[in-house]
């Protein structure tokens, strides 16, 4: 395992229970106590926990996992879904893309297309700017180091006027129940403003989002047309969410 997946997996333990240990670390990484204790003093310098004895405790009680860690978990899961989204585009559509490292896959899947694309993601824009192919258009707004997302009023008011034929929107967390969730409500805000230009809503979610619910509500499920996820997502779920009538593609 990659040191980038470790930190990762560090992340999502503080997030699910506030505290690591590092014997159990060892066990469920697969590597020495030291290389866990040079982790955690890596995420302790950049303020993302602070160690204790034998462990470390999260810095915080809402807990995001930055995106620079999330793209080291599940990619092959999150390149397929990419991939099957990219059929769902066609050359000359306008088409709106979230932040997101699942997302991320779409616009590394459609980049050879001709295509007006619209992004309030700063990694996809700087990925695709480079495309003569594509007219690239990306939001204003104030930039979020979590989601390297722009968000915020300024990001909504751009949106304004704008005219979308699909829009490709990530999730942190979808239930039938609850809808799409996500841990930022400015961020939840600035996703339903570009939903709204949309003519069709399209979720693309690995499976280890399904069963989740965020802090701030983003949308219900009967405001988005498919929902794009892989084979490890949860059954129950995924048979809730399609009983409730959203179309589910799974790759």
């Amino acid at each position: 395992m990659h040191q980038a997946e470790r930190l990762g997996v560090i992340l999502e333990e503080l997030s699910s229970n506030g505290s690591v240990a590092v014997v159990d670390l060892c066990e469920r990484l697969g590597v020495s106590a030291a290389t866990v204790r040079r982790d955690l003093e890596q995420l302790e310098a950049q303020r993302l926990l602070t160690r204790t004895h034998g462990g470390a405790v999260a810095q915080m009680v809402s807990y995001e996992l930055p995106l620079r860690y999330k793209s080291a978990r599940r990619q092959e899961e999150k390149r397929r879904i990419g991939i099957e989204a990219a059929t769902r585009v066609h050359d000359g559509s306008a088409i709106g893309l979230t932040g997101g490292t699942t997302t991320t896959e779409v616009a590394r899947a459609i980049a050879d297309r001709s295509l007006t694309v619209v992004t309030n993601a700063v990694n996809i824009a700087s990925e695709l700017a480079i495309r003569p192919n594509i007219k690239l258009v990306v939001t204003g707004g104030v930039a979020r180091s979590e989601s390297y997302e722009l968000v915020g009023p300024i990001a909504d008011e751009m949106l304004t006027g704008l005219h979308l034929d699909l829009v490709f929107i990530g999730t942190d967390g979808l239930t039938a129940a609850t809808g799409l969730t996500t841990h930022h409500e400015i961020e939840a805000h600035t996703d339903r403003a570009l939903m709204q230009r949309a003519a069709r809503v399209v979720v693309v979610a690995d499976g280890s989002k399904l069963g989740r619910v965020a802090f701030a509500r983003i949308c219900g499920i009967d405001e988005v047309h498919e929902l794009i996820t892989d084979a490890d997502a949860d059954a129950g779920e995924l048979a809730a969410i399609g009983d409730a009538g959203l179309d589910t593609s799974v790759v």
